[in-house]
């Protein structure tokens, strides 16, 4: 089944062998349909708690699928050149392309190496860190931050169209507060499912 959810920092862990057949559900508030959940969001100074090609494996992205950065830019931001309806988040305008930035690179492949690592689906990482921890960490001094997480799309328009059927990662794709993001993709081979999380965030 496809799933999505919208401290000091580890090194980047390295994928392990063994995961749960099924992924668990996400935690945090927020409402949640099949195939999805909630996505993880942050006003500025606030920790959030959990409520390419396969060349570019080392930066982050690891698929394997293409021209992945491209491809992701490329469709977010087709997304938020028109006006988006969220479900009960409400209607949002169109609003301005994102840029895409190697720092959210670097804290979204963190993230989605460590739920592969640990087993688990969710915001809060396995020392307990949130996003805004993880964004802090890569060097990033946000004003703004969000995350949305997905597991087992296999391509790119297939994850994004995830994101944009759930209201509260459309509303994070169509935050006009954002203006720069990063799209992690790690590949689990325990369950043959890629990983995808998507850091957005303004810089203060």
């Amino acid at each position: 089944m496809l799933r999505t959810c919208n401290r000091p920092l580890r090194p980047l862990l390295v994928l392990a062998a063994a995961l749960s057949a099924l992924l668990t559900g996400c935690g945090g508030s927020g409402g949640s349909d099949t195939g999805s959940g909630t996505s993880a969001v942050a006003a500025a100074g606030t920790p959030l708690s959990a409520t390419g090609t396969s060349a570019n494996a080392s930066s982050g992205i690891s698929c394997g699928l293409g021209n992945l950065q491209a491809d992701l830019i490329a469709e977010i931001n087709r997304r938020r050149a028109s006006a988006q309806t969220c479900g009960s988040r409400g209607s949002f305008p169109a609003v301005g392309a994102l840029r895409w930035n190697e720092r959210l690179l670097a804290a979204a492949a963190v993230h989605a190496q460590d739920m592969i690592a640990h087993g688990f689906f969710g915001h809060t990482g396995s020392s307990g860190s949130s996003v805004g921890d993880r964004v802090t960490a890569a060097g990033y001094a946000w004003s703004t931050v969000a995350e949305n997480i997905a597991a087992g799309q296999p391509t790119v328009a297939r994850v994004v169209d995830a994101w944009m059927s759930s209201d509260s990662h459309c509303a994070n794709v169509m935050n006009a507060s954002v203006n720069e993001f990063a799209v992690a993709c790690s590949y689990n081979p325990s369950n043959q499912s890629n990983y995808w999380v998507m850091d957005l965030a303004k810089a203060r």
